[in-house]
């Protein structure tokens, strides 16, 4: 199962605050991935460094993903959706530059409507012309000259645009309208963030059979076994995030997660953003958590495996004996002259010796 961990941001650990810098130390520890924040304002000064880490990116193979401005209100009127478009469409020119696989946006709050289904289709249809739109921007793949820069744009497919599901109650994006929105928009895909839906579900994540029905969910809806996810640990109340914590200090636990991908995570190919303020160290952690939940799958099974062999060795032993045993059973006294009967040598071989003799013994 592909598994890519990393955080969402630039390591605290990197010395250096570049993002090219950042992708360096991820990759001196381990991980394989990493989310680009640009959730208030994108400065113009930071384009070189998009660049740089773009032709990183595309020359080694590294992961880059991109999350939009974090306050959205694509719900509301007309001057507040617009306003909001006009945030994402930085972001989307981010994404060409830096070569990133994902881009992750918010919906806002729910607005007059509320939630029913045509908000669910306002939805749809907005981010369906967020989808042409980075259809645009990535170009034409003949026009040489104007694309010479940005060569992974001649290899690789426009970004996928994710619609992360939200954590407050007044917030659109519930699992299942993150769900039926993407279901009808070629180009986007669900971004699962495991403590928004743990918050959201007033702490509903708390088992693997938890982990299997909520990725049967998308499996079933949608289709396809590639998934995009964000994990941290979360305060919550009443149905509502509050904030993010480190893993250890939050009711929402990592090991029920990997405990799933363990055992039944082989069909998968999914990435995972650490939401953590600990960001690479509590990627790293649970990194960890996985290779253990592996580990002490392949010694359940080997113990198993040994377990059988033993009991298939102690059947083939014990048989033989209780053969022995139904012979001797068998032996039982000549009822004329009362001794032992000895059996015949050659088992069902035919005998060719005349048995004449004992007939007249015995009539």
């Amino acid at each position: 199962m592909p598994l890519r961990l990393g955080p969402a941001g630039v390591p605290l650990s990197c010395k250096g605050r570049t993002i090219v810098e950042g992708m360096d130390d991820i990759t001196v520890l381990g991980l394989e991935t990493m989310e680009i924040q640009t959730v208030r304002t994108i400065q113009p000064a930071h384009f070189d460094q998009y660049w740089q880490a773009g032709i990183l990116s595309y020359k080694t193979g590294f992961q880059m993903n991109l999350h939009g401005p974090y306050y959205a209100e694509l719900l509301g009127n007309t001057r507040e959706r617009n306003r909001t478009l006009t945030k994402y469409e930085v972001a989307l020119q981010v994404s060409k530059i830096v070569n990133a696989r994902h881009v992750v946006f918010h919906v806002g709050p729910y607005g007059e409507e509320g939630p029913c289904r045509e908000a669910n289709e306002k939805v749809a249809t907005i981010f369906s012309g967020i989808v042409d739109r980075i259809q645009e921007i990535w170009g034409r793949p003949e026009e040489e000259e104007d694309y010479a820069a940005f060569p992974w744009v001649h290899s690789e497919e426009p970004p996928l645009i994710g619609i992360e599901t939200s954590g407050r109650q007044e917030l659109w994006g519930t699992v299942d309208e993150v769900l039926e929105v993407v279901n009808h928009v070629p180009g986007t895909v669900p971004v699962l963030n495991m403590a928004h839906i743990h918050a959201r579900g007033h702490g509903c994540m708390r088992t693997s059979e938890d982990y299997a029905e909520l990725f049967e969910k998308v499996r079933t809806r949608l289709g396809g076994s590639k998934f995009y996810c964000h994990f941290a640990g979360v305060e919550h109340r009443m149905g509502n995030a509050l904030h993010y914590t480190q893993i250890k200090k939050s009711d929402l636990k990592f090991e029920p997660f990997a405990e799933f991908l363990a055992e039944d995570g082989d069909w998968m190919d999914l990435t995972i953003i650490s939401d953590s303020p600990l960001l690479e160290h509590d990627a790293m952690f649970m990194q960890q958590h996985h290779d253990k939940a592996r580990e002490r799958l392949l010694e359940i099974m080997a113990r198993d495996e040994q377990r059988m062999r033993v009991m298939a060795r102690s059947e083939n032993l014990e048989s033989p004996v209780e053969e022995t045993h139904s012979v001797e059973e068998t032996k039982q006294p000549d009822p004329v002259t009362n001794e032992p009967v000895k059996p015949k040598k050659g088992g069902n071989m035919m005998s060719f010796e005349d048995d004449s003799d004992d007939d007249d013994d015995l009539f």
